[in-house]
């Protein structure tokens, strides 16, 4: 059965989707930016304050649903610079300190509202 996550502690969705949807115990978590969920606006400036307010929403979510980062299986990193890719796993690392997820790394060209990183992720019970 699909259960849709929300919590005002993550950054509201700014089109049609949800933050999460929960299904047979997997949860599927949309690509969150570093959208600081209190002004409704990116505040931070450079990657790892970037990635690390990104890391901040995807925990909101996670809690919310009642899952951990040791749950989390697979996530995809959209970053728009590659030459910053050390500096996002310098953060990445932080949450992420005892079997590391499956993870995939995408340059793109550009992310919503100018974001220079967004991370995708997916968690199992």
């Amino acid at each position: 059965m699909k259960k849709i996550i929300s919590t005002s502690l993550a950054p509201a969705a700014i089109g049609p989707y949800s933050q999460a949807t929960e299904v047979n115990g997997t949860l599927y978590i949309s690509g969150q930016i570093p959208i600081n969920p209190a002004s409704g606006k990116i505040e931070a400036t450079d990657i790892s304050s970037q990635t690390e307010q990104v890391f901040k929403n995807i925990k909101a979510i996670l809690d919310e649903a009642g899952y951990s980062f040791a749950d989390v299986v697979k996530t995809t990193v959209f970053i728009a610079d590659m030459a910053q890719f050390p500096d996002v796993n310098e953060v990445y690392k932080k949450y992420y300190t005892n079997d590391s997820p499956a993870r995939s790394t995408i340059a793109v060209k550009g992310l919503p509202l100018g974001a220079l990183v967004e991370i995708e992720t997916i968690a199992v019970k």
